[in-house]
């Protein structure tokens, strides 16, 4: 052994790794003393030795990686984790202990495990070794085992994609930590991979919320490549998976003739969530959508309707085109049509006269709810709306003091300053339910500018 100098040898002993790291600095041979020093029979000596190394990073060499790893079998269980960590440190240099690292994973002390898989993770490829070391310790008794585990898995790369179906039966882990990790994971590698579509595709089924969130996440950020697998599955008998390809196609907002006349078809499916997603991803993909839902409304029945108005309403100004037909059902017999019809017209075609015209006739309908909600969506159109003024001044009166309040706050919206529309609020501060008063107080001032 090479002896060192008494002041390098009592750094080491004393824990001053800051200046035995600066003498190295100096002089980059010191390295080589600090290696044989891993072999002294001084506990702390031999530590703090393993130590130095792991700081010095990428700059270590094969010799020192290989004195390392002769102490991941040590005696001492603080020399192993010790041991582990610094290889993690030097990095991929240190990819001839993996067998070594491989071993501890059955170590019974849970810091020696967790530092293993750590390591693991910073220096291997994906590897068969180094995926079924990291799968086994997905299973590890401790927590945080298994959460290191599921992340350096997923530093693996695109590469380790068979890994996935692994990682989301941990998505059932009962610890958050853990899940949270495996879900990480399984993004970080199968965005990177077309390889990984069918494995995701099939795992659309899982009856876990949780997983199946992220497996639509995963194909969401693959893209395009996923769509044809998207098509066949918008077609499989289970509902799980029609859902999450719906919400997929939806995230990936491809909207070609065959997807969107896939997409309607679900409109009509068997079970109600997949009716409700369908109308969802409708909304999500846009304008392109406005054919397709427009079609919907004729063919659908009522309760389907109203959904399909809803996402028309999330649509927003993209979706004018819907106005026409819309005029037509502000007289539909079903109350929660004409409602929702109401309530969408003031997100769509604001400003447009057959909008306010629908919504101007609303004010009269025999419901107070459908009179309430055009009022709310004629505020919406604001300055645009000031042939409704004659109108809103009617509803003022209604017997609804629901309707009165929307009425008084569309008025303050609207902004148009006349000696008709300042007095008919003026009244209102009067109005037997206090939040109208209040409302007629401030619209006032939003009318007059002293707000």
């Amino acid at each position: 052994m090479i002896k060192l100098s008494a002041s390098l040898e009592q750094l080491l002993r004393d824990a001053r790794i800051d200046l035995v790291l600066s003498r190295i600095e100096k002089d980059p041979t010191i390295i080589n003393e600090v290696i044989n020093q891993v072999d002294s029979e001084i506990r702390s000596i031999r530590f703090n030795s393993i130590y130095v190394l792991g700081e010095l990073g990428e700059r270590a060499n094969l010799q020192a990686t290989e004195k390392i790893i002769e102490y991941l079998k040590d005696d001492d269980w603080s020399i192993r984790r010790e041991a582990a960590r610094s290889l993690g440190k030097i990095g991929p240099i240190a990819k001839n202990s993996i067998p070594s690292l491989a071993n501890l994973i059955n170590d019974k002390e849970d810091s020696i495990r967790t530092a293993s898989v750590i390591t693991l993770g910073k220096i291997c490829e994906p590897s068969k070794e180094c995926i079924n070391t990291l799968k086994l310790a997905l299973k590890d008794k401790n927590v945080e085992v298994r959460t290191e585990a599921a992340k350096s898995l997923g530093l693996l790369g695109s590469e380790a994609y068979e890994i996935i179906p692994n990682l989301m039966d941990s998505m059932r882990d009962p610890n958050g930590t853990v899940r949270t990790a495996c879900a990480v994971a399984i993004s970080g590698i199968g965005k990177g991979t077309i390889k990984a579509i069918p494995t995701l595709i099939n795992a659309l089924n899982d009856k876990d919320w949780r997983v199946r969130y992220r497996v639509i996440s995963t194909l969401s950020e693959i893209g395009e490549p996923t769509v044809p697998s998207l098509i066949d599955s918008l077609s499989n008998k289970d509902k799980f998976v029609r859902e999450g390809a719906l919400e997929t196609l939806a995230e990936i907002k491809v909207s070609n003739p065959e997807i969107l006349e896939k997409i309607y078809g679900l409109l009509s499916d068997k079970k109600e969530t997949v009716r409700g997603k369908a109308a969802d991803a409708l909304r999500t993909i846009g304008k392109d959508a406005i054919p397709t839902l427009l079609k919907a409304l004729d063919n659908l029945n009522n309760k389907m309707k109203i959904l399909i108005i809803s996402s028309i309403g999330g649509i927003g100004e993209g979706a004018n085109e819907v106005i026409s037909q819309f005029s037509k059902l502000i007289e539909d017999k079903n109350t929660k049509i004409r409602l929702e019809v109401a309530r969408t017209l003031g997100k769509v075609g604001l400003g447009n006269k057959e909008s306010l015209h629908s919504l101007i006739k609303a004010l009269n309908d025999k419901k107070f709810v459908i009179r309430r909600e055009a009022a709310l969506s004629l505020g919406k159109h604001g300055s645009l709306a000031a042939e409704a003024i004659p109108s809103l001044l009617i509803a003022l009166e209604d017997k609804n003091k629901d309707v009165r309040w929307r009425t008084t706050e569309a008025l303050g919206k609207i902004k148009i300053n006349t000696e008709e529309v300042i007095s008919a609020l003026k009244s209102a501060i009067h109005d037997e339910c206090d939040y109208v008063c209040e409302a007629a107080d401030l619209a006032i001032d939003s009318i007059t500018g002293n707000e």
